[in-house]
């Protein structure tokens, strides 16, 4: 009986042990879950805290005006790529970390922010603010659509440039907000007519069950349009100066390190940018038709779901058409609008054009740049009515008459409501890093550094420079890495040269 007992508490003691084990087990794991959960919330936190105090020994070990700035530049850059702060708020950081570490005096890092590049791109984001309020854009777009024609493979070729050419001159996100709306509607009545599906069944992963109820993926031809206009906004960015941030970005920073260049010109830029960008929109299309659309495939499923025929064209055709005819005749406020914008586009080209004489130099001998232009366009469109009731003024039928002031072709409150101002500080603190890395030599300390990169292939050192950016861009905002990478090139440049 005692043998029995002794053996009953030893069982009982190991429960309890096991009981216990199982606890810390358990405590243990839920401990660890919330330390995930705790850094998965805070991690920003712990690098807006931490980041400063890792780059310490910078500024302890050498307090030359170089490594201060170092530490400012390594200090945005990592906010910058986590985005730990908003991108706007870290390009701020220098107006107070300049002056009080001795880099550089407060009005010297101010005038780097509000500079010629910085009203360039403030009176670009009023020309696309006051098209996108015209709806001028969407008229242009549904006309080269019609021209083109409304075959899948026309239509998407259509779609494609015409994203490509809106987003030369508004922002890349604008462009497709606007072209999907156009992209749904087309692809909803080709449906309605039984002429190809959006969407189809996505039998993968779903349990073999009559009552499980089945999701949908869209169909090979509806990723193409929709990956046509985020591809195609992409790219037309880089056709012109104002078409990306980042873009300006680089005028910024080339003509504030290289002072006594001849400086970036809108013609240079598109002589030099248009056929690229025609080019790899050529290429990414053909690539998304031979990968989604059957081309060169012609007996394969996805060539043979775009197969609508001529009743599917004209169905296509009929939209867009229906499309086209709810905007209602072209009024004068899209037409003034149309007008002012190709005389700033040409005035944008032919300032300096290159093979004749640049139309300032007709009026002064003093410099004249892009911006001049810009804010003009800008001014004017505050002082022009978008609406021609004035000439009824006098009319002898009293109800034609106006009774109130037309308002402006824009007004400011538009502007302050559309208008990304955030994205003026982000530029802002890149020509401010530009303007601090040549004042305190710490440009000068990274070109000596990377001198030794003349001895590598250039094509290497292309090759290798571009495959860092992209692959960066893929976690963080393209204007705050060309802030960041820029400044080294170009000392890396005027070393290696």
């Amino acid at each position: 009986m005692e043998d029995n007992a002794m053996a009953s508490r030893n069982e009982d003691n190991v429960i309890v042990k096991m009981d216990i084990e199982d606890d810390r087990t358990t405590a243990d794991n839920s401990m660890n879950k919330l330390c995930s959960k705790f850094i998965a919330m805070y991690w920003r936190s712990f690098i807006l805290i931490l980041w400063p105090i890792v780059l310490a020994p910078l500024i302890i070990i050498n307090d030359g005006r170089m490594y201060k700035c170092l530490y400012v530049v390594a200090l945005m850059a990592m906010y910058w790529v986590t985005e730990t702060l908003p991108l706007p708020i870290t390009g701020m950081i220098p107006i107070v970390l300049y002056p009080l570490m001795g880099i550089l005096s407060t009005s010297a890092t101010c005038d780097a922010y509000i500079n010629d590049t910085t009203m360039m791109f403030f009176g670009s984001l009023v020309i696309a603010v006051v098209i996108e309020n015209s709806g001028l854009h969407m008229r242009v777009a549904l006309l080269i659509i019609k021209l083109i024609g409304c075959s899948h493979r026309k239509l998407s070729l259509g779609l494609f440039y015409v994203t490509m050419f809106i987003s030369m001159w508004i922002s890349n996100t604008a462009a497709t907000a606007m072209m999907i709306p156009i992209i749904e509607t087309v692809l909803l009545e080709l449906q309605a007519q039984g002429l190809g599906d959006m969407f189809e069944t996505d039998d993968s992963n779903i349990p073999d069950t009559t009552t499980h109820e089945r999701s949908k993926k869209p169909t090979h031809s509806t990723m193409v349009y929709y990956l046509s206009a985020a591809y195609a906004s992409s790219i037309g960015g880089i056709g012109t100066i104002v078409g990306s941030g980042t873009n300006l970005t680089l005028k910024g920073i080339y003509e504030e390190r290289f002072k006594h260049s001849p400086g970036i010109n809108f013609a240079s830029w598109m002589l030099y940018s248009v056929p690229t960008m025609l080019l790899i929109g050529f290429l990414t299309w053909l690539w998304l038709q031979i990968m989604y659309m059957g081309l060169f495939r012609p007996q394969s499923k996805d060539a043979r779901a775009i197969d609508i025929g001529e009743q599917g064209e004209k169905v296509a055709t009929a939209v867009i058409d229906k499309k086209y005819k709810e905007l209602g005749p072209i009024t004068w406020y899209e037409s003034i609008i149309g007008f002012l914008f190709i005389l700033v586009v040409l005035l944008w080209f032919f300032r300096k054009p290159g093979f004749i004489r640049g139309w300032p130099s007709y009026i002064t001998d003093l410099p004249v740049k892009d911006s001049t232009a810009a804010i003009a366009f800008t001014i004017i469109l505050f002082a022009i009515p978008s609406k021609l009731d004035f000439l009824r003024a006098f009319d002898k039928d009293p109800a034609k008459r106006p009774t109130k002031l037309s308002p402006a072709l824009i007004d400011w409150k538009i502007i302050h409501t559309k208008m990304h101002w955030s994205l003026i500080f982000v530029l802002g603190g890149g020509f401010a890093i530009a303007t601090g890395s040549a004042d305190s030599g710490l440009s000068t300390m990274l070109g000596e550094a990377l001198g030794r990169l003349k001895n590598i292939n250039v094509v290497a050192t292309l090759f290798i420079v571009c495959l860092f950016a992209e692959i960066v861009t893929e976690l963080t905002a393209n204007v705050a890495v060309a802030n960041i990478i820029l400044p080294v090139l170009a000392e890396m440049v005027n070393k290696t040269c």
